[in-house]
């Protein structure tokens, strides 16, 4: 679903590529930031009781992947003492 019409789109597709580089990773970096802000938020929300650990590690899990997420909780164990 394009929720942008197409004039608006093509003036907005004009400014990036006429944007220099710095521009244009700044608006990557956030976004980026924006992305991670709301699927922590989500995670937090659906997941309460967790602690902040292990919504840490949900995330991992969510974005990559389980096998990942069991290495750096096994990790997180040893160095913890």
């Amino acid at each position: 679903m394009n929720d942008t019409y197409p004039h608006a789109e093509k003036v907005q597709i004009s400014l990036l590529r006429k944007a220099g580089v710095s521009k244009r990773f700044a608006l990557l970096r956030s976004l980026s930031e924006t992305t991670i802000q709301l699927s922590r938020r989500a995670i937090a929300k659906a997941n309460p009781i967790l602690s902040e650990e292990e919504r840490d590690l949900k995330f991992v899990a969510y974005h990559y992947g389980e096998n990942i997420a069991n290495r750096l909780r096994i990790y997180l164990a040893a160095n913890s003492q």
